[in-house]
């Protein structure tokens, strides 16, 4: 059975992760509608992920005999910029999302919970990989200015 403290933590989680999914969405129908569908694709795939997520953490509380629970979604943001404004807020997300994800472990941790630590240890990994992977993309597009937009929307958008 898993504490009611590490339940109510893991359930902020989730409620995250559905922000992070309409964060996403929202920066998508954006791009999309600036004309850029690759990077928009990116962003649905990105929301898609977010959402992933959710469900993971509700399975897993689940099946530790804990109550997965939807609380309030607070709006997000619609407008964004240039692409690479959009880009510079996914990477400062991705890093949020890190922080967040460490303080769950962190309660864990504190709850002397080695499964839902063990479990954890994948979304800390994987955060790396989110992180690296957007501030990739931010550097690839100050690095190639205006000028290259439609060849690295072309790329994102064969995301799988």
């Amino acid at each position: 059975m898993i504490s009611e403290k590490l339940q109510k933590a893991i359930n902020e989680q989730i409620t995250a992760e559905m922000w992070s999914a309409n964060l996403y969405m929202s920066m998508c129908f954006y791009l999309k509608g600036e004309g850029f569908d690759g990077f928009a694709h990116w962003l649905k795939k990105q929301s898609e992920e977010e959402l992933d997520h959710a469900y993971q953490l509700a399975d897993y509380l689940m099946k530790r005999g804990g109550k997965a629970m939807v609380d309030k979604v607070d709006v997000v943001p619609t407008g964004w910029g240039s692409v690479l404004e959009v880009f510079e807020h996914v990477y400062q997300h991705e890093c949020h999302v890190s922080e967040l994800i460490d303080k769950l472990v962190d309660v864990a941790s504190a709850e002397k919970d080695k499964a839902t630590q063990d479990f954890l240890w994948g979304f800390v990994r994987e955060q790396v990989e989110e992180e690296a992977t957007a501030q990739g993309i931010v550097d690839r597009l100050r690095k190639m200015g205006d000028g290259a937009l439609c060849y690295l929307d072309g790329q994102l958008g064969a995301r799988q």
